[in-house]
């Protein structure tokens, strides 16, 4: 059992090197046996297919990312200073940490099969509800109707997608890095000024 966790987890490490220079969908199943020093019917000891591997990808990139920030928002409180401030912090580490998951991430959620695109928009909803759930507890947004919080979920939610694909592009602990950072924290805290003012019209 230990043995073929291994080999499962060195074909999920092989697909993400070979993809980091193309996608998914230019992949074959051939290339990570090889990769892997397997023989190509080894593979379907542990996938049914290449677009099963790059949806077990996006799990694993996306559910641990949504965990964190999760944890991180129910343990701040009502700060929402806190809130970003420990939010960019956390993607940031996410994203040196797993540079190629992210990586894929931002590769495939455009170009990869639909499946996986699916499932990388799947994986951003969920966020988005989650997010819109917690913003009820921040003060003022308990008046808000459930549409606008889910709007404003959707914009801080869209802010860190589109910071983490930044990310991928500088060198860790980069001067670039800390100015992109920066950047989020000052965007997301000028939204939520904004959004802590804003009174839900009636329907």
């Amino acid at each position: 059992m230990e043995q073929k966790e291994r080999t499962r987890r060195a074909i999920l490490d092989a697909a993400l090197g070979l993809s980091d220079e193309s996608t998914l969908l230019a992949l074959s199943l051939r290339q990570v046996a090889k990769e892997v020093g397997i023989v190509p019917t080894a593979f379907y000891r542990h996938f049914d297919s290449i677009e099963e591997l790059g949806l077990t990808l996006v799990e694993e990139s996306l559910d641990t990312l949504r965990t964190l920030l999760r944890a991180l928002r129910r343990g701040a409180g009502a700060d929402y200073r806190t809130i970003i401030d420990g939010s960019v912090t956390v993607l940031v580490e996410q994203v040196r940490q797993h540079h190629a998951h992210f990586g894929f991430i931002a590769r495939e959620r455009f170009a990869g099969p639909p499946a996986v695109r699916a499932a990388i928009e799947h994986g951003i909803d969920l966020a988005e509800k989650e997010l819109a759930a917690d913003l009820a507890q921040l003060p003022g947004t308990d008046q808000w109707s459930a549409r606008d919080r889910e709007m404003l979920s959707g914009l801080i939610v869209g802010a860190m997608v589109s910071t983490a694909e930044r990310l991928i592009s500088v060198a860790p602990s980069s001067p670039d890095e800390e100015r992109i950072a920066e950047t989020t924290r000052t965007q997301l805290r000028m939204l939520l000024v904004g959004a802590i003012n804003w009174r839900s019209q009636p329907d």
